[in-house]
């Protein structure tokens, strides 16, 4: 996922397909899927917004130098 957003391909503000799509597009489980958006969030690409959905934030290197709330800095 985060490769199709550094391609292009789910663009900045675009909301991600639902968990249940998403297993089907990239064959894995839920919670794999479920994984990968934390993993994300994490990385400051995705936010997810309750009763909402999730959002492209970014590729994630927009944040790569802002320290983060443990004093470290992102990846």
């Amino acid at each position: 996922m985060q490769e199709e957003v550094r391609s292009g391909k789910l663009a900045k503000g675009a909301a991600l397909p639902a968990e249940r799509r998403m297993t089907e597009v990239y064959g894995v489980s839920i919670g794999t899927v479920r994984r990968a958006v934390a993993l994300l969030r994490d990385r400051g690409v995705v936010a997810t917004l309750p009763a909402k959905g999730t959002f492209i934030l970014g590729t994630g290197t927009e944040n790569a130098a802002r320290p983060q709330a443990d004093g470290s800095h992102g990846s």
